[in-house]
């Protein structure tokens, strides 16, 4: 579906919980060319308040409803993450361009049930991975473009919850920290080891926070080591509390320099005195990656207004999700497992 671009993108936002918030207040007042003109969330209420503080127009808990409006060219799916792919489908179905937060399926065979829904309809279809678009992680690939540090050998990637983690294990749906919190991960070493394919994986995990947790399955920390085709080699690592704030941070390493990115702090001002030496830090991802937020719903609504392939589209999903299946299957095994002998649903 083409938008005039004398005309601004209306955008819905389906899922109006904490990170739908945090997307729909920045479609409202922080994206040129955006409007607002919808929240949808089957929840009483849930979006009624949303819509009333941001000024959308309409609220509505009937999702489908939502997608048959004309004034929608767009929508911004931030419902939970099992209920995406079913999401993007309606949507691409409807009309609407797609923008959903990851994961964008979890298996593999729902991941090309999305690409191929909005590929047959013709729409933009964009993943929430936000680090891409924070200013660091963006300058760290500009300079693994120009060569400044040869030849990628070894990768890094990191995410740290902040802490003290307060949830219910019983309520985390299976493998959360692969397919939820590391898929960032997946997707930030395959973005700074560009034209590179994963091969193989290794992962290790356990509950080391809630401990008692451990036999129903429930999983807080991981290490995972990805072996890519150009023979580069790379971790990431996953805990769910740190007490000292939301920590994400990316290195690259070549054969003539090395790059970092990301920081856990909040500002660059450090405080000495008496204490000792303090900085602030980020206690929610919202902060600690607000421009990145801004940066992909920027980027967006130009795709969709230029009618350009997203920045990071369905594709490249699938990628960081089959470095996830195939974590999960190497948890299960105790065994390295290679990539390309997944089947749809992630097993070998």
């Amino acid at each position: 579906m083409a938008v005039d671009r004398s005309e601004v993108v209306g955008i819905a936002v389906l899922g109006a919980g904490r990170i739908g918030a945090n997307h729909a207040e920045i479609v409202a007042r922080r994206v040129p060319g955006a409007a607002l003109r919808a929240v949808a969330d089957p929840v009483p209420g849930a979006a009624d308040r949303l819509a009333g503080e941001l000024g959308a127009p309409t609220a509505s808990t009937d999702i489908h409803e939502t997608l048959r409006r004309n004034d929608v060219d767009a929508v911004v799916i931030s419902a939970p993450a099992r209920s995406h792919t079913e999401l993007v489908v309606a949507a691409a179905e409807a009309g609407k361009h797609v923008f959903v937060e990851k994961p964008m399926a979890v298996t593999l065979e729902d991941a090309d049930r999305a690409i191929a829904a909005a590929r047959a309809a013709g729409v933009t279809l964009q993943v929430g991975f936000n680090r891409r678009f924070a200013p660091g992680f963006a300058a760290a690939r500009r300079a693994v473009d120009e060569g400044r540090i040869g030849t990628p050998q070894l990768l890094r990637s990191l995410t740290r919850d902040p802490g003290p983690w307060g949830g219910d294990p019983s309520r985390v749906p299976a493998w959360t920290i692969f397919l939820e919190t590391l898929i960032h991960d997946f997707d930030t070493l395959c973005f700074l080891n560009p034209g590179a394919a994963p091969v193989r994986v290794h992962a290790m995990a356990d509950a080391l926070i809630r401990p008692e947790a451990r036999d129903d399955g429930f999983l807080d920390t991981a290490v995972v080591t990805i072996a890519f085709d150009n023979g580069a080699l790379a971790t990431a690592e996953a805990n769910f509390s740190a007490l000292y704030g939301y920590d994400v941070r990316g290195e690259v390493f070549g054969s003539g320099g090395m790059i970092t990115a990301g920081t856990a702090a909040s500002s660059d001002m450090t405080l000495y005195d008496a204490r000792g030496i303090t900085v602030g830090t980020a206690r929610r991802d919202t902060d600690l990656l607000r421009e990145a937020y801004i940066g992909e719903f920027t980027a967006f609504v130009s795709s969709v207004r230029d009618s350009t392939p997203a920045v990071v589209g369905g594709a490249d999903a699938r990628v960081a999700l089959s470095i996830a299946l195939a974590a999960i299957e190497s948890v299960r095994s105790g065994a390295a497992v290679t990539v390309a002998d997944l089947d749809s649903d992630g097993v070998r």
